[in-house]
């Protein structure tokens, strides 16, 4: 046999090899592009929701899609979703033929302006964004691994409630919710901002984070809705005038601020969530500013009025001390006899209480008691440090105070302030009387430094009152009558009895009060605090 004749059974069988690898090629070629291609049918079938019907819909009310919402918010090309082909698993009342990928919620994490976040998105196009079984695993993950890994969750809420075809395991759901809502408290920032309806069991979740953002005209909380109120109260109200952001902002004290449209709320939650920290785990962030730490403010020098009785804008003293004016308020609409909200010194985020004289003469009330306390247990709890800023008369009497439990609610905050182990600084501008002197951030509750302007006023009380009580036996002599109290004033109209005790570390001119706050956190930012072992305090609610 020729050699030729020998090799080509050889070449006959390389032929085959070569001619099946390339068959082999094409198929797994072909079946590579046919995952592709369902791959991206898939995630866009995920990113229409409901479908451009609701889509369209949702934009004819004024609203954007959860998508659209988690652009705005995010970084750009930030976000990164989990869970995108999720569906719902109920078969029953004919749920079985309408499974849509993501089941109502959109889930992942991004950045804002560089920083790390996890969200969620309720999808109000995909059954109303109700919430079933698997979309509440979905934000349970995410709830999850906020706390694991130390990052704020930012909850964008636009539902109709618990899913009905689901039941129980809807109602299960939202339990899970709520559970891991109070196990991230204190651990990782949490921000709701309510872009739709929120009702029933709905509302308790964005309750027991530490902000809410509302939309006008758009959003609503409520427990019960404008009929069953009617049914069950016979009262006939809107779902506007029930639950709506006017009413949660400035009567209830529910939600923090409220917002024209779904883009300010969000830029809105971008710009508070840069003075926050990411967690617990660390400290209050300090940006980079464009303001000098000496810099003084002749103005305040002269903001104090000559009469007692005159009020003045304590925003004004706030705006000139912070970091190129700029100052964060929260629930600006409610009890606005008291200012909280957050601003920079050199760079370094700071919480503000501040008792403002332009309304109620800046007196401690049952509102205001319980909305300082709050957000000064939000800072101890996130490491940022604690500036009040002190014009307080006292306690607002009368009747409607004391049968709404004002010494309960007033020892909200007297609780939160001694319990507060962050650097805290106390500036007096003028009124610093009775109870309330000592519940505003004092040295006799561990404020850490506390200074006075010459203009401060530290007593019991105003020497009027003081002196009509002391020498009520001359009241029917005015000239003594104004003669004591012209000696009161003398005595403790001033800041120095306070000063001499020690109470008052320093007496400071008003131009100076920035570059003098600015050094006492500077000492106060290695500080360290701890209390007694205990399984957890016992606050006055």
């Amino acid at each position: 046999m020729s050699r030729e004749k020998a090799e080509l059974p050889l070449k006959c069988a390389q032929e085959s090899v070569l001619a099946v690898g390339e068959l082999v090629e094409n198929i797994t070629e072909n079946s590579n592009e046919n995952i592709i291609e369902a791959l991206e049918k898939r995630r866009e079938e995920a990113r229409l929701g409901g479908g451009q019907r609701r889509i369209d819909t949702q934009h004819s009310k004024g609203k954007l899609t959860a998508r659209e919402r988690l652009d705005v918010l995010l970084d750009p090309g930030s976000f990164e979703e989990y869970d995108m082909f999720v569906a719902q698993r109920c078969t029953d009342f004919g749920m079985a033929d309408q499974e849509i990928p993501g089941d109502g919620v959109v889930t992942g994490w991004g950045t804002i302006n560089g920083r790390m976040t996890y969200v969620f998105s309720q999808d109000f196009t995909v059954f109303g964004g109700s919430l079933s079984e698997t979309h509440a695993r979905k934000i349970c993950k995410i709830l999850d691994l906020a706390v694991q890994n130390g990052a704020p969750i930012i909850g964008l809420n636009d539902s109709g409630g618990a899913r009905i075809q689901e039941g129980v395991d809807s109602l299960g759901g939202y339990a899970e919710v709520f559970w891991r809502n109070v196990q991230a408290s204190g651990a990782v920032p949490q921000i709701s901002v309510i872009m739709g309806p929120c009702a029933g069991g709905a509302v308790y979740s964005p309750a027991m984070t530490d902000f809410i953002y509302m939309v006008r005209d758009t959003s609503y909380m409520f427990v019960t809705g404008p009929d069953v109120v009617k049914t069950v109260t016979n009262e006939i109200v809107t779902a506007e005038e029930l639950g709506g952001a006017g009413t949660h902002t400035q009567k209830s004290s529910v939600a923090d601020a409220a917002f024209d449209n779904d883009i300010e709320a969000l830029l809105e939650v971008r710009r508070l969530f840069d003075y926050l920290p990411l967690s617990a785990r660390e400290k209050a962030p300090v940006m980079a500013m464009n303001d000098e730490p000496a810099r003084q403010e002749m103005s305040l020098d002269t903001l104090i009025p000559a009469n007692a009785n005159t009020p003045y804008d304590m925003m004004e003293v706030i705006t000139k001390l912070a970091d190129e004016g700029e100052f964060l308020e929260i629930q600006r609409a409610h009890a606005g006899n008291i200012i909280i909200g957050f601003m920079r010194l050199d760079g370094q985020s700071v919480g503000v209480v501040a008792n403002q004289p332009m309304v109620l003469a800046g007196c401690l009330d049952i509102n205001s008691s319980k909305k300082a306390a709050r957000f000064v247990r939000f800072c101890d709890a996130f490491n940022i440090p604690l500036l009040t800023l002190v014009d307080v008369p006292g306690f607002l009497p009368g009747t409607a105070q004391e049968y709404g439990g004002i010494i309960k609610h007033g020892a909200k905050l007297l609780f939160a302030y001694a319990e507060a182990t962050v650097p805290k600084v106390t500036l007096i501008t003028r009124k610093a009387y009775g109870g309330a002197y000592d519940v505003m951030a004092s040295k006799h509750i561990r404020a850490d430094v506390n200074y006075a302007w010459p203009s401060a006023e530290i007593a019991v009380m105003g020497a009027k009152g003081a002196t009509e009580i002391i020498y009520r036996s001359e009241l029917g002599d005015a000239d003594k009558i104004a003669k004591r109290t012209a000696d009161y004033e003398a005595r403790f109209a001033n800041p120095f009895v306070a000063a001499e005790r020690g109470f008052i570390d320093d007496v400071i001119m008003p131009h100076n009060s920035r570059k003098r706050l600015i050094r006492a956190f500077s000492t106060l930012k290695d500080k360290k605090a701890t209390g007694p072992v205990k399984k957890h305090n016992n606050i006055p609610l």
